[in-house]
């Protein structure tokens, strides 16, 4: 198998594109992996085409057949800090030189102190112990054990739009029944729902202050049935600003209202920032002032290795503790020596080149950009977003507000012929999803700016 050379500069590149794609090489490729990988995994099975990736730095992608492109997604919010981050990559390759892998809870490597030291720093006042996984579900699985373990209580508030992974444990929790229909007869019955505030689709005749109330409301409604129903909840989950199911910005007043909800029932509130922390947003956390029990992170901590975190208040994980000489949670690779090494690379770079200062700004350029560009597309219903995490949301017409998810193939396809990578979202199949890393340079996010409203407009 050959692979083609990469670029001059490339990390740093506007899109070169060889040739249409997806490729010649990138085909064969899919009619290959067709025969070997099961269609729960590949999107193959949908008649999609996918590009291949060779090689990625920086913010830009190099594909099977020789096509560079700027990443807008950074890879589902990991490579924050771009890809193949030289030295992230650098601290990999040293560790890997020493230890590869620990035993998980058993002996741990003295990386794993190190990294829940430097996490300390990041992390906001009053989390003050850690638990490792390797993957967003972890993290959220954890959260919700730690909750029942303080509380003694099963159930769980979660919200609609909402999405924590796709394991058992977190399938019940994410809101999509696509995920989850066929495995009903299998999950738990402990998780109920509560709207989350949607503004652009918020009800007919609400102002911005009765919507908050109606969903703290219900909130408070599910913890009542749940308790008089013999399921009383441990928790509620939020992502303080939902990512895959439409990049949805709450109203600054919900998070401090749901705080003080889950005080007067008794709740803990476990803030889900896999996708959010570490500076998406603009900020390190996406809750703000609004400090939770229990905090979820992921995806952009490892930097393209997998690791994840739950941190949370000391009295809350302290209270679940090994009962006899097994201890009540471990994993094979917790802690593994590779992620924490990539973790603590990635912390020193978002603090030595200020990034999550300068993802603020490209943030509301882009934005700004975005929304006075696709001003006069009636295909285009709102541009939103909070630092680089940006939706754009695809209407049939602005006055109905119906979701056109029809379209988003055909600006997939654009933005590829562009030279875009581009990711689909919206609980509607109706958002292209902006994430892209927080080294795009300002040539390329002009390029983005130019070139995104032309797909869109092209395409409609």
């Amino acid at each position: 198998m050959t692979h083609p050379p990469e670029p001059k500069g490339f990390g740093r590149l506007l899109p070169q594109i060889k040739v249409a794609p997806p490729g010649s090489q990138s085909r064969a490729f899919a009619t290959q992996l067709a025969e070997y990988e099961s269609p729960a995994i590949s999107t193959l099975a949908n008649g999609d085409l996918p590009i291949f990736w060779e090689a990625a730095k920086g913010a830009n992608v190099l594909d099977a057949d020789g096509n560079v492109y700027i990443d807008t997604t950074t890879a589902f919010g990991v490579a924050s800090v771009g890809h193949r981050n030289p030295r992230v990559a650098q601290a990999v390759r040293g560790q890997a030189k020493r230890l590869l892998h620990g035993m998980g809870d058993f002996a741990p490597p003295t990386l794993r102190l190190e990294l829940a030291r430097a996490l300390r720093e990041v992390l906001p006042q009053g989390l003050d112990r850690v638990l490792f996984g390797l993957s967003g579900a972890d993290a959220v699985e954890l959260a919700v054990k730690c909750a029942t373990a303080y509380t003694g209580r099963p159930g769980v508030i979660a919200f609609d739009g909402a999405f924590h992974g796709q394991s058992y444990g977190t399938l019940p929790l994410s809101s999509r029944p696509a995920f989850s229909a066929r495995f009903e007869r299998q999950l738990g019955r402990h998780v109920r729902r509560a709207p989350f505030p949607y503004p652009y689709r918020r009800p007919e005749g609400l102002t911005e202050a009765a919507d908050i109330e109606r969903c703290l409301e219900q909130v408070r409604r599910v913890a009542r049935d749940m308790r008089e129903a013999g399921m009383p909840a441990a928790c509620v989950l939020v992502e303080p600003c939902q990512g895959r199911e439409g990049d949805i910005i709450p109203p600054d007043a919900f998070l401090p209202g749901l705080r003080e909800v889950c005080r007067q029932e008794r709740l803990l509130l476990v803030c889900d920032e896999v996708y959010t922390g570490l500076g998406r947003t603009g900020s390190m956390w996406a809750h703000g002032d609004t400090v939770p029990d229990l905090l979820c992170a992921g995806k952009a901590l490892g930097g393209g290795v997998p690791i994840s975190i739950v941190a949370g208040r000391a009295e809350v994980m302290d209270a679940w503790r090994p009962e006899g000489p097994e201890a009540p949670h471990s994993s094979t690779f917790l802690g593994n020596p590779l992620g924490c090494a990539a973790a603590l690379a990635v912390l020193a770079e978002l603090k030595r080149n200020a990034l999550v200062e300068r993802c603020r700004r490209l943030g509301e350029r882009l934005l700004a950009s975005l929304q006075q560009s696709t001003a006069d597309l009636p295909c285009v219903g709102e541009v939103r977003g909070r630092g680089l995490m940006i939706g754009i949301e695809l209407v049939r017409d602005r006055a109905s507000r119906e979701p056109y998810p029809e379209l988003i193939p055909a600006v997939l396809q654009a933005g590829l012929d562009a030279g875009l990578i581009l990711l689909p979202g919206g609980m509607y199949g109706n958002v292209i999803s902006l994430s892209p890393p927080f080294v795009l340079t300002q040539r390329q996010l002009g390029y983005v700016e130019e070139q995104l409203p032309r797909c869109l407009s092209a395409s409609s």
